[in-house]
């Protein structure tokens, strides 16, 4: 896995935002050392560019700027690398805002860059495996729940057996061949807008 991080870093699209001063010169020149496409940016840009990893400066007087640009996204956000030159509770607080997966302190230093970029990266790739751990098991927990709702609406509209709903839907599913689920949707869908018309007959009369 170790090996595996360390090559993915050669050729990694990084975005850096930090002023244009020694530390910030040096950092480029590491990054582009280590084999990373750099590019820069300063002051903080109103959005995030198409990039793999984001290194910033983490300035508290840049707080809402900051929070604009790495909360409140659908989309996938790189892997962030914070840049302090010290420590407070209002720094660290920022530091978390913005779903750091690691920190670079200054003065910025050749020794340990490496590390933090293959620490962050690795934890940014766990971060997006569990992720998508646990969609699929939202998606598997809905369809079980659609199933379910299926099931109860063969019972109750055709005096079925549980074990006779499922056959029916199972049957139905292979027929179509589609997925069970999908079965299971289309007759909850097609059952829920006769229910609604049902109680507004029943609330008119």
């Amino acid at each position: 896995m170790a090996i595996e991080i360390l090559r993915d870093l050669r050729g990694l699209r990084i975005e850096v935002m930090h002023p244009p001063d020694a530390d910030g010169t040096s950092l480029v020149e590491h990054l582009r050392r280590i084999g990373c496409i750099t590019t820069t940016v300063w002051p903080l840009p109103e959005a995030l560019a198409a990039s793999d990893l984001v290194v910033l400066a983490v300035e508290h007087d840049h707080r809402e700027r900051l929070r604009r640009l790495f909360q409140g996204h659908d989309r996938v956000l790189p892997t962030v690398i914070g840049i302090v030159g010290y420590e407070n509770p209002s720094v660290l607080q920022l530091v978390l805002e913005i779903g750091a997966q690691a920190v670079i302190e200054r003065p910025i230093r050749p020794f340990g860059l490496l590390t933090q970029l293959a620490v962050g990266r690795s934890l940014w790739l766990q971060q997006q495996a569990s992720g998508r751990r646990v969609q699929r098991l939202e998606r598997k927990l809905a369809g079980v729940q659609t199933i379910q709702r299926a099931r109860s609406i063969l019972i109750a509209s055709e005096g079925m057996t549980e074990e006779a709903a499922y056959q029916t839907l199972r049957r139905q599913a292979m027929s179509k061949r589609i997925a069970m689920e999908e079965m299971a949707a289309a007759i909850v869908n097609a059952h829920e807008p006769s229910r609604a018309r049902s109680g507004r007959d029943q609330d008119s009369t």
